[in-house]
């Protein structure tokens, strides 16, 4: 072992490398030495089987192993067996939280780029929910990627800031058991918010010693955390904790100060036993939100400046959920429950001087909210006819009670209110699934899942949008597994699904900015989804897949956070493909490629958009980007990324991570493009015998200056030649047609990539 160690320290310094061991020896976490997992006592059974238009368009009978430091595996994937359930999808991916921690993240949503293909960025304020891109599709805040943390979803329906906002900065990635990926809308317990991909995140259920790490970083980055547990009567008690600063590179400095904490009690196992999790959080910080190209260019900011430094943020979050597991020879019970507190308060200026010369665009976004529910599910197991049959049948509740509002601001100030409305929205859905093994390399699973929404608007300031709206759909799904033969199978799937609408935009009349009439968007909207594929182990130490897919969308509509009222778009097709590679030829090396490209589409013609663009015939400024097109803004074409992990459980240990984000239409007509971004991270450390470890992560290490994520829309500077055309001084009559005033200047909108920084972690085990 110590030659190992010794040959390994000169391949990482040869490659200036850094990461944790892949695999069941161990890894390292991001900021904390390794976490070793305490397996649950087992119960001796019989064995069984088991989108804002301006903001971003077996057995368990058998004593269970306990995984050594970091493997990471004492709380799987809500709902999963301990022995990982057969796949169903040749995209449907695992991955423990060892392999999680073993990548350099420079923030917690980053954890969730494990689902191969989904890149995560930030356009603000690190306390911001993060936005989300896969399959073709620009997710906004989480519209269309269900997320859930231990059984809870994350995704947030008719909120403030965003329809399906999913803001995961509670999330302590060193708790992290296990990622389940699963994309498309072809599995019958998934619902609102899943049609491209559904992502579930288990956490740990304890740890076999304490831990604690301290981090510090360029650009005045500090974390603290620590994490305990111990035996409280038949059960484990876990209890973790941590704080966050952080001020970024930025003009205006972020300020975020977060602090975060998990506390959790647990009993059996993961097929028999239950647990009980507290969550709180707390974050505030200021925002460096996009900005038009043209103010960095002409020397009115730098590259990392802001147009309105008093954009900020804060957020708060408290939950308690819990988990219930039964399982025997002839049937499995799974339960889970959840109730969350959440607040949320952000102002932001995305378009400047556009709608108010004087005081600027800045506007508040409130939403205040609780929200309850419950998932349960009973599988029946038995034989037909000789053929073993295993059918599901479940239910899934959710209650919103929500406050949500919308204001103009200066400087955080209020100066007058757009909406404010209280909501409250339930929802029900019942689903049943029949999986037949037909042959030892066949089976099939049909299942249909049924929704039904209900809503209550009250619309405190415009009566007239107030109402109520219920409405039911239905989705088939179904899938065929065909092997393995050559240790590889073959998958095909397929299935309807839908996502929410929010509530607001169901029952509006007219618009809150300026009182004209507007259409309301149907509360539920239809996808509809089909994959074909391959997983393959005939390579040893490899596993490779290749996945076929396409989606359609009956409507892409939106409510527009930023304005109160609703935008609608024409029915989508997305077509691609993914190649995910994973390869261990060693216990201390291993290498993943991923790949996947899209091409998305409108279908049908927009009118709507050709009248437009004419009405800015003559000012080239404003109508470039407006033509018609079937472009579908944001939708990126290509995703990769490649990394390598060194080590073992002691020692030397590196990595280096690649992740490339193509280049994207950000209009329909797609005059505008976006950049590529190609960014390369890495980690160095080493693990000392007795549990200490000391490790550094460099971000951006290439220095990349590109964009970290982009838009194009107009707004309006005050340096602009097109303001005073619009806004005279003296206040004389525009010189400039109302249209293109309420266009502004087209340009490329941008938030820049962080440049190369630094952190450094000690950490240790007591």
């Amino acid at each position: 072992m110590k030659r190992v160690s010794r040959d390994l320290s000169l391949v990482v310094a040869a490659v200036l490398t850094a990461s944790t061991e892949a695999g069941a020896q161990g890894s390292t976490n991001t900021t904390l030495a390794p976490v070793e997992i305490m397996a649950p006592k087992p119960r001796a059974t019989a064995p069984v089987r088991k989108r804002s238009s301006t903001d971003h368009g077996r057995p368990v009978a058998r004593r269970v192993a306990a995984p050594t430091a970091g493997a990471g595996g004492a709380g799987v994937m809500p709902g999963a067996s301990a022995a990982q359930a057969p796949l169903a999808a040749a995209s449907e991916k695992t991955i423990s939280g060892a392999e999680v921690n073993a990548r350099p993240l420079s923030r917690p949503a980053e954890a969730l780029e494990v689902a191969p293909g989904l890149i995560i960025t930030q356009h603000s304020g690190d306390g911001k929910a993060n936005q989300y891109f896969l399959r073709g599709v620009n997710l906004d805040h989480g519209t269309d990627l269900a997320i859930s943390i231990d059984g809870m979803p994350v995704n947030m329906r008719t909120h403030g800031h965003g329809q399906g906002y999913a803001d995961i900065n509670f999330l302590i990635p060193e708790l992290i058991s296990s990622v389940n990926v699963r994309k498309g809308p072809y599995f019958v317990d998934e619902g609102d918010f899943s049609s491209v991909g559904a992502i579930h995140v288990s956490l740990i259920d304890s740890v076999a010693r304490t831990m604690a790490s301290i981090t510090l970083g360029s650009f005045g980055y500090n974390r603290a955390f620590g994490v305990t547990s111990g035996k409280v009567g038949e059960g484990n008690l876990l209890v973790a904790a941590e704080a966050n600063l952080y001020n970024g590179p930025w003009d205006n400095p972020d300020r975020l100060q977060k602090v975060n904490g998990v506390i959790r009690y647990s009993q059996g196992t993961l097929d028999n036993g239950f647990s009980l999790t507290g969550m709180a959080y707390g974050n505030k910080w200021n925002s460096t939100d996009q900005v038009p190209l043209r103010a960095i260019t002409s020397g009115e900011i730098g590259r990392y400046g802001a147009l309105d430094p008093s954009d900020s943020g804060n957020s708060e979050r408290f939950s308690l959920s819990g988990r219930y597991r039964d399982t025997d020879r002839d049937s499995a019970t799974k339960l889970d429950f959840y109730a969350i507190k959440s607040k949320l308060n952000l102002w932001n200026n995305f378009t400047f001087f556009l709608s108010d010369p004087v005081n600027g665009d800045q506007f508040h976004q409130h939403d205040d909210r609780v929200l309850g529910g419950i998932n349960a599910s009973h599988t029946f197991k038995y034989n037909i006819a000789g053929f073993r049959n295993e059918t599901e049948v479940g239910i899934q509740s959710r209650y919103d009670d929500i406050n949500v509002s919308l204001g103009n601001t200066i400087k955080r100030q209020y100066l007058s209110s757009t909406r404010s409305d209280l909501v409250k929205e339930g929802s029900v859905g019942i689903f049943v699934q029949n999986t037949s093994f037909w042959t030892d390399w066949l089976r099939t699973n049909i299942g249909w899942r049924g929704d039904y929404y209900n809503t209550s608007v009250n619309s405190l300031l415009s009566p007239v949008n107030s109402g109520t709206a219920n409405a039911t759909i239905g989705s088939p799904k179904a899938g065929l597994v065909i092997g393995p033969f050559a240790r590889t199978e073959l998958f095909l799937n397929a299935g309807e699904g839908f996502h929410s609408n929010d509530a607001r935009g169901v029952t509006i009349k007219e618009s809150p900015s300026d009182g004209s009439p507007v259409d309301s968007s149907p509360f539920l909207v239809k996808t509809k989804g089909a994959e074909v594929g391959l997983r393959t182990k005939l390579v040893p130490g490899l596993t490779s897949s290749i996945a076929f897919f396409m989606l359609d969308s009956a409507s892409e509509i939106l409510f527009v956070g930023d304005a109160g009222d609703t935008e609608a778009s024409r029915p989508s097709r997305r077509v691609g493909f993914e190649w995910t590679n994973d390869y261990k030829p060693t216990s201390w090396l291993s290498f993943e490629a991923d790949l996947a490209m899209t091409r998305a589409r409108f279908r049908g013609s927009n009118a709507d958009q050709a009248a437009a663009y004419a009405e800015l015939d003559g000012y080239p400024a404003s109508q470039i980007g407006n033509a018609p097109g079937n472009y579908i803004p944001g939708a990126p074409n290509m995703i990769a990324s490649a990394g390598i992990r060194l080590g073992e459980a002691t020692g030397w240990f590196g990595a280096l991570r690649y992740r490339y984000f193509g280049p994207r239409p950000l209009t329909e007509d797609a005059a505008f493009i976006s950049p590529a971004t190609g960014l390369l991270n890495g980690q160095l450390g080493y693990r000392f015998e007795n549990g200490w470890r000391i490790q550094l992560d460099a971000f951006n290490i290439l220095d990349s200056k590109s964009d970290q994520i982009t838009y194009a829309y107009g707004s309006l500077l005050k340096t602009d030649s097109l303001f005073a055309a619009c806004f005279p001084a003296g206040g004389g009559a525009p010189t400039a047609p109302a249209a293109v005033c309420q266009t502004g200047i087209m340009d490329r909108v941008l938030h820049p990539v962080e440049p190369l920084a630094l952190r450094v972690t000690l950490a240790g085990r007591f």
